[in-house]
């Protein structure tokens, strides 16, 4: 017999409209879980994610590197979106006296 599957928790990580236009971020803060997995992807060990964010506890650190590996496609879709240079450059509107 198989047992229902069970819907994975994450104590550290919250959902919020107004923050972080909805995106997983660690509870408390406006640190979103893409920022810790691009910290992650850039070859950072959690000790050294806590160096660049000291108020953050390793709990928090460790839940949203979980969330990130149990949602790994969603995340780094969001982190190439977030990166796409097209895609902001044409967000950016030209001021009459602002040099490019």
């Amino acid at each position: 017999m198989t047992s229902p599957a069970k819907k994975l928790q994450y104590p550290y990580i919250t959902f919020n409209p107004e923050i972080a236009q909805g995106s997983p971020v660690i509870s408390g803060t406006r640190i979103t879980v893409r920022t810790i997995a691009g910290y992650y992807q850039m070859g950072m060990k959690v000790d050294e994610i806590l160096t660049t964010l000291p108020h953050l506890s390793p709990s928090q650190v460790h839940s949203a590197l979980a969330y990130y590996f149990d949602h790994q496609k969603e995340i780094d879709a969001e982190l190439d979106d977030s990166s796409d240079e097209m895609k902001w450059s044409q967000n950016v509107v030209q001021q009459p006296n602002q040099k490019i």
